[in-house]
């Protein structure tokens, strides 16, 4: 199965504000950015992917996104993540009925193509299903198939809200980068272990550099 992803990213000015203890404020945009791009990257080499949809209205990562061959998607205003979620998956859909959506988020910088096949190939026999973060609490990767919608419920204790909407949970085993998401200091170091993107490892040389 050949999935089309549909990745939602904030203005840069105003995300990943949870690391600005890490990075300060001038670094965390392009952290941000970096974590987007090798995000991308990552997916587009992934052999279970059809193509990729960035949901963002901010200029510098519209540009920089579809150089690397991201289909770009107007946010709408204001509406928060999955709000994006559901408009994304609504204009691909519009165009290919049939596609199956799977939701990722754009802070996954060790992500490695092979574990996110083996992620999306395991989705691939059930209506929906998902992928905790490292942590346990949050999600990384929503996936809906063909005919099935989406109905993402990110944010706050999203593992718990995904399973009682009846997704089913996918198997944990050898998909460490796929879970791997950043929003902390901790995090950035624990995905750093894990071997990031060159667009992040640059970034967080750069943080080294500022120490």
């Amino acid at each position: 199965m050949q999935w089309t992803l549909v990745i939602p990213l904030k203005p840069l000015a105003h995300a990943k504000s949870r690391l600005s203890a890490t990075s300060g404020e001038a670094l965390r945009p392009g952290l941000a950015l970096a974590f987007a791009q090798d995000t991308v990257a990552a997916a587009l080499a992934c052999p279970a992917v059809r193509d990729v949809a960035v949901v963002t209205d901010d200029r510098l990562a519209r540009r920089e996104l579809a150089a690397l061959g991201a289909r770009i998607v107007a946010d709408p205003p204001g509406g928060g993540l999955n709000a994006a979620l559901t408009h994304g998956t609504a204009l691909v859909r519009a165009a290919r009925p049939e596609a199956a959506i799977a939701a990722l988020n754009a802070d996954l910088p060790a992500l490695r193509p092979l574990e996110l096949a083996r992620a999306l190939d395991s989705a691939a026999p059930f209506p929906r299903a998902f992928m905790p973060d490292a942590a346990g609490s949050g999600t990384t990767l929503l996936c809906a198939a063909a005919g099935t919608e989406l109905r993402p419920a990110f944010g706050t204790a999203s593992r718990a809200r995904h399973s009682a909407s009846g997704a089913v949970e996918l198997p944990l085993d050898g998909v460490d980068s796929v879970r791997q998401d950043v929003d902390t200091g901790e995090d950035l170091r624990t995905a750093l272990a894990l071997g990031v993107g060159p667009r992040t490892a640059a970034a967080a040389a750069r943080l080294l550099i500022a120490d």
